[in-house]
């Protein structure tokens, strides 16, 4: 957009105020991968000198631990990869342009954007992400076609927003991780399970949802841009039109390729097993989740020739992921055979009460997220120190499971790391859209520390 520049320059006086955090964010907070790294040297070093390990036998946990989280990095890789297929596919995006027009005034299109996503964050994650940019980009273009002035920055930080709630839903990594039989923190939960019936579902998690999503919209809506406000508006429409592409049939193979039956079958066949599984009584557990999002994705698309293409178009979204959990894994591995879990976990009981343990583990977490921004790296490296501690205070271990979800999802409102693909989509930068997203952070955080609280007494 050429009116970036000038945005930078002047704009609203919340964007000039966080001009010098963006500058830091921008010049100094690298790349993710490069934040695995150091957090993996700087690991190393706290076990060698905190505790009385042998850098051989550190080494050696370190290697041993990389693949420790195979299992579930593909179910991590396989939310991002399905989520963004899902929000590609047809009858999804033609929904997004028809509900693009239904804002009437400014104010109802930022909201409109952040609600929206906000729900299909709450859905999927991945799918939040890639409905918020895409969204943002569809009502810009249908204001601008009706002659509403609209501020397309605000537009994108409002569908980024969205995903400030989006562990809270569907596809939390650490309240269904938890719920997984056999995952890689049941050891520390005694080898139980800790159903989604108490965490995802549980009322405090179900009403600070809906709290989280009325304060935030709230905000929004104060600090929205209004009378002789700057407005940068979309210049162009940046929107991709949706083309019926047909694909060349020829062959017979190439006629099994455009045929509906073949994912339709397919898709009917997973609808059935899910009937099943919870027929007989089977939880929702990561994978069930990945199974229904692939189930609505078969239903969904024309033929194998689209599923094959939205996911040439979803991998390139996976690969910068996939290659941090080994690290993940391998720091994990470094904190449980060193001791290191404990010390952490000592420090925590040392410092907290049944009372005060979730707010402090949230803090905790948010500030985690900025040196692993996955969350389910974060959930591998930070959950079983806190499960360890709630344990010993005697917390129910929903809280610190919680806590770790909020506190990632708070945090990401001012890491770059999840908002590069809706920026993308955009073609906007972080620094355009920091100065709102900030808003959310604050707003949100005070609804997070409520719930923890309320839930801890």
């Amino acid at each position: 957009m050429s009116n970036a520049t000038a945005e930078k320059r002047s704009g609203a006086p919340l964007a000039r105020t966080m001009r010098p955090i963006n500058n830091v964010v921008e010049r100094w907070i690298p790349s993710a991968l490069v934040f695995a790294i150091v957090l993996t040297l700087v690991v190393a070093l706290l076990a060698l000198t905190v505790t009385q390990t042998h850098p051989v036998d550190l080494v050696k946990s370190w290697g041993d631990g990389l693949s420790g989280l195979l299992a579930f990095m593909t179910q991590m890789a396989l939310i991002l990869l399905l989520g963004h297929m899902l929000a590609n596919t047809r009858p999804v995006r033609k929904l997004l342009s028809k509900l693009a027009s239904l804002p009437q005034t400014p104010v109802q299109a930022y909201l409109f954007v952040f609600v929206v996503a906000s729900v299909a964050s709450l859905i999927t994650w991945g799918l939040g992400l890639v409905v918020g940019g895409l969204l943002a980009r569809e009502v810009a273009a249908s204001g601008r076609e009706r002659g509403l002035r609209l501020h397309f920055p605000m537009l994108v930080a409002a569908g980024f927003s969205g995903f400030v709630v989006w562990h809270m839903g569907y596809s939390g990594s650490g309240p269904l991780t938890a719920a997984t039989p056999d995952s890689f923190i049941a050891e520390h939960l005694g080898g139980e399970v800790v159903p989604i019936t108490e965490t995802t579902l549980a009322l405090p998690n179900l009403i600070g949802a809906v709290a989280t999503i009325v304060v935030v919209a709230v905000a929004l809506a104060l600090i929205a841009p209004r009378g002789k406000d700057r407005i940068v508006e979309l210049e162009i429409d940046l929107r991709e039109q949706l083309v019926e592409t047909e694909e060349e049939v020829v062959t017979p193979a190439d006629r099994i390729d455009a045929s509906r039956i073949v994912t339709l079958l397919v898709g009917a066949a997973l609808v059935f097993y899910l009937v099943v599984h919870f027929v007989q009584g089977g939880t929702l557990t990561l994978d069930i989740v990945n199974w229904s999002f692939l189930a609505l994705i078969f239903l969904l698309v024309k033929n194998p020739f689209e599923i094959i293409r939205l996911t040439k178009e979803a991998a390139s979204n996976v690969g910068e992921i996939l290659l941090q959990f080994p690290l993940y894994a391998g720091i994990l591995g470094m904190m449980t055979d060193s001791g290191l879990i404990q010390v952490f976990s000592d420090w925590f009981v040392a410092v907290s009460t049944p009372t005060t343990f979730g707010v402090l583990a949230l803090l905790s977490a948010g500030l985690v997220n900025f040196f692993v921004p996955s969350g389910g790296g974060q959930f591998a490296v930070q959950a079983p120190i806190l499960l360890d501690a709630a344990e010993r205070i005697g917390v129910d271990p929903a809280i610190p499971i919680m806590a770790v979800a909020y506190g990632d999802q708070w945090t990401n409102m001012i890491q770059p790391f999840w908002a590069l693909p809706l920026l993308a989509i955009a073609g906007l930068k972080m620094r355009d859209i920091l100065g709102y997203t900030t808003v959310t952070l604050i707003a949100s955080g005070l609804v997070f520390a409520a719930i923890l609280i309320i839930w801890s007494l």
